[in-house]
């Protein structure tokens, strides 16, 4: 019997589902645009609910096209817009708010007050990252912050964050009746939270920035089963072994494995992926420090990205960057 594997594709203004063949060749595709919110000037949401839906029904469609079963399914894997952040009540699966988007400006009183003691570099040599909005950090504070009843919530133990991928793996294996609570190590690189040496969650940055620890998902590989579908999707018992965010999803499926290798792409925004190796190379020239992949037990392969209107330049043939 031929195999496949189907990709989730939870995207910044659309959901897809993508089956593929051994070879790489594309069988059949489902997709759903969700809508994008504009509550007020530099406010950028999304309803984490109709995302969901919408990526079950492209599963649905993918499926259909195909005329597959989740019997013909070897294997999901998930990528997603990074950093959009959403807050839910474990007990309920309600989220508690939009989901604050990557794009979003509104936290940028957040980032002052935090950059008050240090500047905004003032985690950096651990995150990687410098304090901006761009990060799920902040909004996540803005949530706690603005969010009636979110405070008490978290503190009891009842919120959890995720960004869309985590969105994605908690409902596709359970949701309230036993959801897996996890991420890989490329989104947990963009919260601001995430040590790049330990790969673990930094108990002293969570204190600056106010956030339970509790709230926060599991960190896995890029590349291992964190779960199978639950019996409610049409997946069912399909495991879930792969999660990339998709700047970093796109970089390794250019195949830009080792150092020194690269990709560009042009979508909502443009992204710059330079890989770095096992190596965690700071830049003195406004590029991010991020994690580009980890497989399994494997070594953790870093990165310097660099965003429009960011600026970066390669040494052509020599593995090196000018960061």
């Amino acid at each position: 019997m031929t195999k496949y594997i189907l990709a989730i594709d939870q995207g910044t203004t659309s959901s897809r589902a993508i089956i593929f063949d051994k070879s790489g060749s594309i069988i059949s595709t489902g997709q759903l645009e969700h809508e994008q919110i504009f509550p007020k000037a530099g406010w950028v949401e999304h309803d984490p609910k109709e995302i969901w839906d919408n990526t079950r029904e492209a599963i649905g469609q993918a499926l259909s096209k195909a005329n597959i079963t989740r019997h013909d399914i070897e294997a999901v894997g998930i990528t997603n817009q990074r950093e959009t952040a959403v807050v839910w009540d474990k007990n309920t699966g309600v989220p508690v708010y939009n989901a604050i988007v990557w794009q979003d400006t509104r936290t940028q009183p957040i980032v002052d007050r935090l950059a008050a003691d240090g500047g905004v570099e003032r985690f950096k040599a651990k995150v990687g990252l410098p304090l901006a909005t761009y990060f799920s950090g902040t909004k996540i504070v803005w949530i706690l912050e603005n969010v009636e009843g979110a405070r008490a919530k978290a503190e009891a133990g009842d919120l959890i964050f995720g960004t869309t991928d985590t969105w994605v793996l908690w409902n596709l294996t359970g949701g309230i009746e036993g959801g897996v609570h996890a991420t890989d190590v490329t989104n947990a690189s963009r919260t601001m939270f995430m040590d790049l040496n330990t790969l673990e969650w930094d108990d002293d940055i969570l204190a600056a920035f106010d956030v339970p620890k509790s709230m926060l998902p599991e960190i896995k590989s890029s590349s291992e089963v964190y779960g199978t579908a639950s019996g409610h999707s049409l997946l069912r018992e399909v495991p879930i072994a792969g999660i990339l965010g998709d700047q970093q999803a796109a970089t390794f499926g250019q195949a830009a494995f080792d150092q020194g290798e690269a990709k560009n792409t042009y979508g909502t925004g443009n992204f710059l992926i330079f890989n770095t190796g096992t190596e965690i190379v700071h830049s003195k020239n406004g590029l991010l420090t991020t994690v580009g992949y980890k497989l399994g037990d494997g070594p953790t392969h870093y990165a310097l990205e660099a965003r429009s209107p960011s600026r970066v330049r390669l040494c052509s043939g020599c593995g090196t960057t000018s960061a």
